[in-house]
């Protein structure tokens, strides 16, 4: 077996310039190169062997969390590895579908059972993730715990100061004023809705299904006074009532789903009233195509990031006029390098908290998701994007003609 992994390992990674070595469970070693090694692969059980041979770089991800392998030093220079032998943007863009003919049956069952058509799935799926305890969280995100890509403008020097920058890009884009009513569709733990109570006077509601969230959230309006100007609500986004004058949803429309983007969109539209101004901010690809099933099975169950052009389709459908569009990629990179480093120093007070809930096996899937979103979000044949939508419901008459009022 080991004779096939080592030629596995020869034509999917032997040509990176990013030296590294794999240990096969009968003691055989390959190495790349003879430089000291950016990575090391250690294979303990044959049936970690199989798992790669049978479903390639899933397989070795899988057994990295089950413990049958270890993968020591650098997480990010084995995607850097992959992403030099791999393919090109161009021939990557056209893949739409996974090519693996197993990954892409697994898949397709993934969504039979945690597809977002029901609204009780849905809100398993967000508690998934999001309701895995606040004090986790606020070791590795900022103080404000603002869960999205950060804005790393010129000079940025903290992840601090890169998500107080993003959550006023963000307000700038929507022309806060006194008196708006915003709604935060997914607004997690409210810092752009407080930011926007506090700096420009206006007042909202928070969309969140995650209980943890709510609590933490209500406790902290209570202290800085704000319960008067900004509400919870516990609802799934198709729920959502009433109309405002602002619609902000930062990361979270990738859990609605492939079936249920429409319904996104729908609701974006219902909520606006005539002339209001919206942000739309999402990881996305540039068309159509499958998500990942790494991501979906062990991060964002039921998950669907969709392509930018079926976002962009939808909303014309729905009557929303497209005002601008910024790709924050490269910010996003920078944003998840930053969780990371704080992840992997906060490790041994995470594991504190619950040592049965944080466990090896937490760990080691927590770190591999945001040490190689990082890095897929960086590499040149990357086709993964940022996207900030300005939008308004119907055709503008106010918005500003050019971008200089976003950096005066």
């Amino acid at each position: 077996m080991s004779s096939l992994l080592r030629l596995f390992f020869e034509r999917s990674l032997g040509k990176s310039p990013v030296p590294f070595s794999v240990t096969f469970v009968d003691g055989t070693v390959y190495r790349n190169a003879r430089r000291k090694p950016a990575f090391r692969i250690v294979f303990r059980r044959r049936s970690a062997e199989l798992n790669v041979l049978v479903n390639l770089g899933w397989g070795l991800l899988e057994s990295y969390f089950k413990g049958t392998v270890d993968i020591d030093g650098s997480l990010n220079s084995l995607i850097q590895a992959s992403a030099e032998t791999g393919p090109t943007l161009a021939q990557s863009s056209r893949e739409t579908h996974i090519s693996h003919p197993l990954i892409r049956l697994r898949n397709i069952w993934h969504e039979i059972r945690f597809g977002n058509r029901t609204i009780r799935q849905a809100r398993k799926n967000a508690r998934f993730h999001y309701n895995r305890g606040t004090e986790m969280f606020r070791y590795y995100l900022d103080p404000a715990l603002t869960y999205t890509c950060a804005y790393w403008a010129e000079g940025t020097k903290t992840l601090e100061e890169a998500q107080r920058n993003k959550i006023d890009h963000v307000c700038r884009k929507l022309l806060l004023k006194p008196g708006d009513r915003v709604i935060d569709v997914g607004g997690g733990w409210g810092s752009l809705l407080m930011h926007a109570a506090e700096r420009y006077g206006a007042a909202g509601v928070n969309i969140s299904v995650a209980p943890d969230q709510n609590a933490w959230l209500q406790a902290e309006l209570a202290r800085r006074g704000l319960e008067d100007r900004i509400t919870i609500e516990d609802k799934d986004f198709r729920q959502v009532t009433g109309r405002f004058d602002k619609y902000v949803s930062l990361g979270v429309v990738e859990h609605a789903g492939k079936s249920c983007l429409e319904d996104w969109v729908r609701g974006m539209a219902a909520c606006l009233k005539e002339g209001g101004l919206g942000v739309l901010q999402f990881i996305a690809h540039d068309r159509a195509m499958d998500t990942d099933f790494f991501i979906r099975k062990h991060i964002f169950p039921g998950g669907y990031l969709p392509g930018l052009t079926e976002v962009v389709d939808l909303m014309a459908r729905h009557g929303l006029e497209i005002l601008d569009i910024e790709n924050l990629r490269r910010h996003y990179a920078l944003t998840l390098d930053a969780w990371a480093r704080n992840f992997d120093r906060a490790w041994r007070f995470i594991h504190r908290l619950d040592p049965n809930r944080y466990d090896e096996r937490f760990r080691r899937t927590w770190r591999t998701y945001l040490h190689i979103c990082a890095e897929y979000f960086r590499t040149e044949n990357s086709i993964l994007r940022l996207y900030q939508v300005t939008f308004s419901k119907g055709i503008t008459t106010v918005y500003p003609m050019d971008r200089g009022f976003l950096y005066r």
